[in-house]
């Protein structure tokens, strides 16, 4: 898994089909996602209750891209080899989840993942001072994390206006977790972010029947991003 700073979109497969998980991996691949967004929500640390490492591990072998874990869970270091060991590529833990993130992450490398951090809206940026050179991926929500088809909260732009410039040539990505639509992601990708994960606003209109709705969504968030290159 290379570093670069192009513009990645990153399905969110909370809003895809449950019952056909596979397929509708395989269709959101081959209709242009860059990577594969897995939520995973423990009905404590967030109030919703979603995916496990079996899950994760059953979906693996129709991932061609990249497995892009977010751990809405606390605790989250019992739990970070299994989901490892399911195949996640990158393994995103909230800054809140616990007292001792700077041990998470380095677990989280050890374990053979890249390192990510999710933070909450309500976090300020300045948290991440003593961690950056932990992390491969900061992730700002710009909705409470806990479900998905919330509006976008603005007040996050100027955040990730700030962090792009703490993380200056480090090679960590900026991922943008909620809310992203083709209106919402120009202003995101502007602002510094080059992963935006999108829940509904790729899988609307489509199924794995018909997919091609899912590739125009995607082009249309891609295309809503191009005049800023």
């Amino acid at each position: 898994m290379s570093f670069d700073r192009s513009l990645k979109i990153a399905p969110s497969i909370l809003s895809a089909d449950f019952a056909n998980f596979g397929q509708e991996i395989e269709a959101v691949e081959a209709q242009g996602a860059d990577w594969i967004h897995v939520d995973v929500m423990d009905g404590h640390f967030v109030p919703n209750l979603t995916f496990g490492p079996p899950l994760c591990k059953a979906i693996r072998k129709h991932i061609r891209t990249v497995m892009d874990v977010h751990l809405m869970i606390a605790p989250v270091d019992p739990y970070i080899e299994a989901f490892a060991d399911a195949g996640a590529d990158v393994l995103t833990a909230h800054l809140e989840a616990g007292p001792h993130i700077h041990r998470t992450l380095q677990a989280i490398r050890g374990a053979g993942c890249k390192a990510g951090l999710a933070l909450n809206p309500g976090t300020p940026v300045e948290a991440l001072d003593y961690l950056l050179d932990m992390v491969d991926l900061v992730c700002v929500m710009t909705v409470n994390p806990g479900f998905g088809g919330q509006k976008f909260i603005h007040s996050q732009i100027a955040k990730v206006e700030t962090l792009r410039a703490m993380i200056g040539d480090r090679p960590i990505h900026i991922e943008i977790d909620g809310g992203i639509t083709p209106e919402t992601a120009p202003l995101m990708r502007a602002a510094g972010a080059d992963v935006l994960v999108a829940g509904s606003a790729v899988f609307k209109g489509g199924s794995v029947q018909d997919p091609a709705p899912y590739g125009e969504n995607i082009r249309a968030i891609r295309t809503s991003c191009d005049t800023l290159v």
